[in-house]
């Protein structure tokens, strides 16, 4: 067998090893479902944003007006 049949060979057990220990971990957690997209609110990182922009007018304005 040469290196290269033994390197697949190796590479196949790891990754059948990290399949199964992926699904111990998931039978494990049954109570635990993922987030589908419809439960995040996609608008909430632009609110964020707009506030971090508004709060950063309002220091350089008031950095301004100090001046």
């Amino acid at each position: 067998m040469g290196m290269k049949d033994q390197f697949q060979e190796k590479s196949e057990q790891w990754q059948n090893q990290a399949r199964q220990k992926a699904d111990q971990a998931r039978d494990q957690m049954p109570g635990r479902s993922r987030r589908r997209d419809e439960d995040m609110d996609p608008s909430q990182p632009q609110r964020d944003r707009e506030r971090e922009r508004e709060r950063e007018q309002e220091d350089r304005f008031d950095q301004d007006f100090d001046a």
